[in-house]
Parts: structure tokens; sequence; C-alpha cells
């Protein structure tokens, strides 16, 4: 069993930066892909960004070139370090752990970007 814990959210102005991180409570090295979601007012959870356990990236189009994510699996945590925030990036932002069997995800937290 892996429980994950967001932290990082908050109230930011439009073009200021964001760091998410994803506590995992079990080991997470060469097991799991991880991702971030985010779900909006009234949206549905869509990915933002994946990282497989090799480390390969992909981004949703509308965080391409602003948000990073990044994974220390001896530190058994996840990151999105988000740029140039949007009033549209505002949500609950959800990290994910999963793979052929498992599938975990934690308890969110928000991202407000308004002035």
């Amino acid at each position: 069993q892996v429980q994950l814990v967001e932290s990082g959210g908050g109230l930011v102005q439009p073009g200021g930066s964001l760091r998410l991180s994803c506590a995992a409570s079990g080991s997470i090295s060469s097991i799991f892909t991880m991702a971030w979601y985010r779900q909006g007012p009234g949206n549905q959870r869509d990915v933002v960004a994946s990282i497989t356990t090799r480390g390969s990236t992909n981004y949703s189009d509308s965080v391409k070139g602003r948000f990073t994510i990044s994974r220390d699996n001896a530190k058994n945590t996840l990151y999105l370090q988000m740029n140039s925030l949007k009033p549209e990036d505002t949500a609950v932002y959800y990290c994910r752990a999963f793979n052929s069997g498992y599938n975990y995800w934690g308890q969110g937290t928000q991202v407000t970007v308004s002035s």
C-alpha cells in the first residue's frame, strides 16, 4: 500500500510560480509511473504531466514549456514546477502512482491563480 500526500498549493498571481510536491509513504523507485492531474471547477480530471520509472516525461499541450515534472526516487517524492501560471491553471492538483497492478491517488492540493 502506498499513500500519496500532495503539498505546495496556494494562491499565486498570474505569471507567478509554484512547486508542488507529492510524498509517497512507500518506495516508488522502479515501480510506478507517476503523474500529476488537475480538476478545475465543473471540469473532469485531466492529466497534466507524467514521468516513467526511467524518467521519460510527457506534458499536456496546455502546460508544455511552463511546467516541469520530476521525481526523486531516493526521497520517494514527485514534483511539479509550475512557472508562468495563468488563471486557467486554477484547479485541484492530484498526484497518481500506477502500474499494471496498482493505482494510487493523493488527496489533492488547491492551486489558485488570481490577481
